[in-house]
């Protein structure tokens, strides 16, 4: 990555931990504006399963990974200067009109001009990066492009108990159904070796917040990362959603979240769960049996937005220092129980 080091957010002079924070989407952009305004040791691992809008129409045209998600993650790690937020709205710019060019977003198309001409997604990330001079670095989950395969419950509304299956990620966030699992298609995907260095590398590595079926359960089925996320010594954390999505999650209790996650990866362990506080009024006995149950602590704090469906990044930041230092008995950020 770059040598300049990237200005604005809060983040101190000390390196700080060394992060990993999986998932995609506007979930991990949250959390990612959070992180960097804690560390300068950030590393965003994305999803690639993508196949809607300007990223499935790239990734059909050129063979290549989808790059909308990526996009959105080097764009949160943008630092607050004149340049970070300039640099962030450029690259988040998507084009209007009905012309070929029309809801492509610029950032998508950079990128993609960086994979056609170095032929390596990871070095073309970092290029990128360091024209933003984003504070951490992003990588894609695997090294091809991912399906994701659901098994729903109730699509047809007339038959509520009848079971399909539905492939896509578009499909399966939209789908009417009950998402009950998911798989990956290639089911032996190849990891990028840089992340599961990172994995390995890592202080603490952070699931969510996100769409849980279709950007933070992926991860799990990548088989070299997922040995990497079972085997590291890192501490691991859950940035539980503030509401459930409408059609992939309808209808999930914050627990439900917890339950899915230990179905979809028995035996991993993990330390903290981040809920919360208002989110999780009302159901935290509930909530502190699942965590329990993956082996985790429940914390609770105020990270969502004023409208609370929504993180907000600096209370968010403020829960993430405070856990990373050890800090969940002070004001703020509080153990249940």
């Amino acid at each position: 990555m770059s040598d300049v080091p990237a200005t604005g957010g809060d983040v101190t002079g000390q390196p700080g931990p060394r992060v990993v924070a999986l998932g995609g989407g506007h979930g991990l952009a949250a959390s990612l504006s959070a992180l960097r305004r804690v560390t300068r040791n950030v590393t965003a691992v994305v999803t690639v399963a993508d196949d809607g809008g300007s990223s499935g129409r790239l990734r059909r045209e050129f063979g290549m990974l989808p790059p909308g998600d990526l996009r959105m993650a080097l764009a949160a790690l943008c630092g607050d200067d004149d340049w970070g937020t300039t640099w962030s709205k450029v690259v988040q710019h998507r084009f209007g009109g009905d012309g070929e060019l029309a809801g492509h977003s610029a950032g998508n198309l950079l990128i993609a001009a960086l994979w056609d001409l170095l032929g390596d997604p990871v070095a073309g990330l970092d290029w990128v990066g360091r024209l933003l001079r984003v504070r951490g670095r992003v990588l894609p989950m695997a090294a091809v492009p991912l399906d994701i395969v659901a098994v729903v419950e109730g699509v047809d509304p007339a038959r509520p108990e009848e079971v399909s299956v539905v492939r896509g990620q578009v499909a399966c966030a939209k789908t009417p159904g009950k998402v009950r699992s998911i798989s990956l298609e290639p089911a032996d995907p190849p990891a990028v070796p840089d992340v599961v260095s990172a994995v390995h590398d890592a202080d603490w590595v952070v699931f969510g917040p996100g769409s849980w079926f279709t950007s933070v359960l992926p991860h799990l089925f990548v088989p070299a990362l997922a040995r990497a996320l079972h085997s590291t010594a890192a501490r691991r954390l859950v940035a539980l959603n503030l509401v459930a999505q409408p059609g992939e999650t309808d209808g999930f209790s914050p627990h439900r979240h917890l339950e899915v996650l230990a179905e979809h990866a028995p035996g991993l362990a993990v330390d903290v769960v981040l809920a919360d506080a208002r989110a999780a009024c009302g159901c935290e006995d509930e909530l502190e049996k699942s965590a329990r149950l993956l082996g985790a602590r429940l914390v609770l704090a105020d990270v969502a937005a004023e409208d609370g469906a929504r993180h907000d990044p600096v209370r968010l930041a403020a829960a993430y220092r405070e856990l990373f230092d050890g800090g969940e008995n002070r004001v703020g950020v509080r153990l249940w129980r």
